[in-house]
């Protein structure tokens, strides 16, 4: 055989192989036409891919810091992160707290009677742990997860999870009874932890609890949320120096969706509805801390389990777009641009406090909705594709040992930690007004010494910011081409259906892409935003293609699972709804 038969033999075997190697979509139209893509302005303005991205191995660096704070022997310099609360308040049980931030003078067994820690702390923590895989219901002889049922105050009349044990720490620090968000989002957090961890002893009578004083504060409400905070033990709402926080009606929401998973009470299906039509009342958009993003996911599954026209999209411009009100929390929003050298896109905080203020734990938990949301409201599986890779890309700047050590305002402490404790904050620019920081851009900084007299410079690193990256461990996961995540749309799409792995997958290159595709068993995969099979008989190390600037939200079926259209839905299976209907704006 001569060398031009050889060549063109091996050019057509060549091909053949690709041919096996990359599972083409299978594709008739049956399902209907792909899902219009619907943009977020504000994520419209981030790079397709940053320039300074980087992606770390969270799951890795979750679990690292679990068996750091979770270490009752740490020989460090700075010793134990944890220690025993035995007040036995509200519950007749030994509980546990944890620092808020490294050194912080007013914690620790020897301060305040052992009894100032925080909720908001301990259940991203454990929470955390859960989503890498970590039993937090038998760890080093501690039912965590039980033990921290003591944040529930039972003892002060309110019911519900507050972010300290009693109210006689509560003026030392954090919004116990006098800030609203404060008071909801722990609530969120225990349903959430008890989805992970489910059956522990005691966990479904406080839930049900919870479920109850929300569903009677959403009625005495009754549409409206203009306050500060609001008592739930007198059933009644606050005003005060602090601005309204009207988003904490999605917060309810939330939660009595949750609960309403869990006991099947239509009562709370109702007033979960009625909260965000509460919240969608408002005229502007009243993001205050954490709370909106929940509502947005609530809003788009009503819409597409229950039929309801909300306008999601109006409510993810409010998150990313951000407060603008004078009278809210001005500038409260999703950060855009570069800082120096470092891009920050899709980080959360303050978009105007002295040029930017991003903080980590707020930079987290909105992957908490936002990442499951897509397998409802499938139109903005490109808009938050691309913000996650941004976001999960920008969040490692605010540990020490991935940022240059001249952009840190305490680098002398970088390796205190070991790398496990972020900073609670990155600023455009310092605002101590350190000399050698002037002209530096970022700073990785924190509040940590304005909170109290005596506050070191080691208060700066915060596990209450660091606490909840396990939600970053547990969604964002890298495939073999730079810049490709895949995303666990299940991992935190807590009480829903999971019947099959669900997996969003966006490409930000100009090019189509191909990925190999992770799986320890022959599989087939459909994509609900293109309607059509990606492949089947997937086979491990074969591969898939992602359009180019597209993104596909892709269930890992079993082969030969049956898919079909009825009433406008995807079904796979035999009752397993895989998208819900046509996607539109809303």
């Amino acid at each position: 055989m001569n060398m031009r038969k050889k060549l063109f033999l091996a050019f057509v075997l060549m091909g053949a192989f690709a041919q096996i190697l990359i599972a083409a979509p299978a594709s008739d139209g049956k399902y209907g036409l792909p899902v219009r893509q619907v943009a977020i302005q504000r994520v419209d303005a981030m790079p397709d891919l940053p320039s300074s991205y980087r992606m770390i191995d969270w799951k890795t660096k979750a679990r690292g810091f679990d068996a750091y704070i979770f270490n009752w022997h740490n020989d460090g310099k700075l010793g134990p992160f944890i220690w025993l609360d035995d007040h036995r308040r509200n519950v007749n049980q030994t509980t546990f707290g944890l620092y808020t931030a490294v050194a912080d003078v007013r914690q620790g067994p020897d301060h305040n009677n052992g009894e100032f820690h925080e909720a908001l702390t301990s259940l991203s923590a454990i929470l955390g742990a859960g989503l890498v895989g970590i039993d937090k219901t038998k760890q080093d002889g501690y039912n965590y997860v039980k033990m921290v049922q003591n944040y529930f105050n039972r003892d002060n009349g309110w019911n519900i999870m507050m972010n300290n044990t009693n109210p006689q720490v509560a003026n030392l620090g954090g919004g116990y009874g006098r800030d609203w968000w404060y008071d909801v989002l722990p609530n969120a957090l225990f349903y959430a932890v008890s989805d992970v961890f489910p059956g522990v002893n005691g966990a479904d009578s406080i839930m049900r609890s919870i479920a109850e004083q929300f569903t009677k504060a959403d009625s005495v409400l009754n549409g409206n949320y203009d306050y500060s905070y609001f008592d739930y033990g007198k059933m009644r709402g606050g005003r005060s120096q602090i601005p309204y926080q009207q988003d904490a009606a999605g917060g309810h929401a939330y939660v009595l969706l949750c609960a309403y998973h869990k006991f099947g009470d239509r009562r709370y299906l109702l007033h979960s509805e009625r909260a965000i039509e509460a919240l969608l009342s408002q005229k502007e958009s009243r993001f205050y801390e954490a709370l909106l993003p929940l509502g947005a996911y609530t809003a788009a599954y009503l819409n597409a389990t229950q039929g309801k026209h909300y306008d999601v999209g109006k409510l993810l411009d409010w998150v990313f777009d951000g407060c603008k009100s004078p009278t809210g929390r001005t500038g409260w929003g999703i950060i855009t641009g570069k800082w120096g050298k470092y891009d920050v896109s899709g980080l959360q905080g303050s978009t105007t406090d002295n040029g930017g203020y991003a903080f980590l734990m707020n930079s987290i938990k909105p992957l908490w909705p936002f990442v499951p949301l897509v397998k409802y409201a499938p139109q903005y599986a490109v808009a938050i594709g691309k913000w996650v890779l941004n976001d999960a890309s920008a969040c490692r700047l605010f540990f020490p040992g991935y940022i240059d050590e001249n952009n840190q305002w305490a680098s002398e402490y970088k390796n205190v930690t070991g790398n496990q404790i972020a900073y609670e904050g990155l600023r455009k620019a310092d605002d101590y007004g350190m000399h050698w920081l002037q002209n530096v851009s970022p700073v990785a900084i924190g509040d940590g010494p304005k909170w109290i007299a005596g506050n070191p410079t080691l208060s700066m690193f915060s596990v209450y910011s660091t606490a909840p990256i396990g939600i970053l461990g547990g969604i964002v996961d890298t495939t073999d081409v730079r810049g490709i995540l895949r995303l666990d749309c299940n991992a935190t799409d807590f009480y829903a259906a999971r019947a099959y792995p669900a997996y969003l997958i966006y490409n930000p290159y100009s090019m189509e892409k191909s990925i190999t595709w992770k799986s320890s068993n022959i599989c087939d995969l459909f994509d609900v935003v293109a309607k059509e099979y990606v492949a089947r008989d997937l086979r491990p190390g074969q591969r898939i293609t992602i359009p180019a600037k597209g993104a596909r939200v892709v269930y890992e079926l079993p082969v030969g699972t049956k898919v079909r259209l009825k009433d406008g839905r995807i079904i796979a299976g035999r009752d397993n709804v895989i998208l819900y209907g046509s996607s539109s704006r809303k």
